[in-house]
């Protein structure tokens, strides 16, 4: 129990991180603490559930890029992220317009940009907040 708690204060950290990095035109966040440890389980349900049937379909393609497929399915799953936090839970959370505008050219760059960014920020949290 206290490392599911340590993990959702980490993601939740790494969101927040995030939003203020990154300009408001990529990922954009609206809400208070409550609504980013929100986010944070609907993050760790996304990538507890839906990634590894994600990165179990897309193996040929990851083995024929040399693993750079893996970049897409993160942009792909702080989609999903961003659609469940919209739908699901009524957070402001959005990924270069979407799901608010739909999948447009800056919804791809954002999506990118905002995965290769958090997994970075996750990383560097992960290695100062331990379980």
């Amino acid at each position: 129990m206290k490392g599911l708690i340590i993990s959702i204060a980490a993601t939740a950290i790494a969101f927040a991180i995030l939003v203020n990095i990154l300009p408001s035109s990529m990922v954009s966040f609206k809400g208070g603490t409550e609504q980013l440890i929100l986010l944070a389980i609907i993050a760790g349900v996304v990538n507890g559930f839906v990634k590894p049937v994600v990165k179990m379909l897309s193996f040929p393609i990851s083995m024929m890029t040399l693993g750079a497929f893996g970049i897409i399915v993160n942009a792909a799953m702080l989609l999903v992220i961003a659609w469940g936090a919209e739908k699901l839970a009524k957070i402001s959370f959005t990924v270069g317009g979407f799901p608010a505008h739909g999948i447009t050219a800056d919804t791809i760059v954002g999506a990118v940009v905002g995965a290769v960014a958090l997994s970075i920020i996750s990383t560097i949290v992960g290695l100062v907040v331990h379980d």
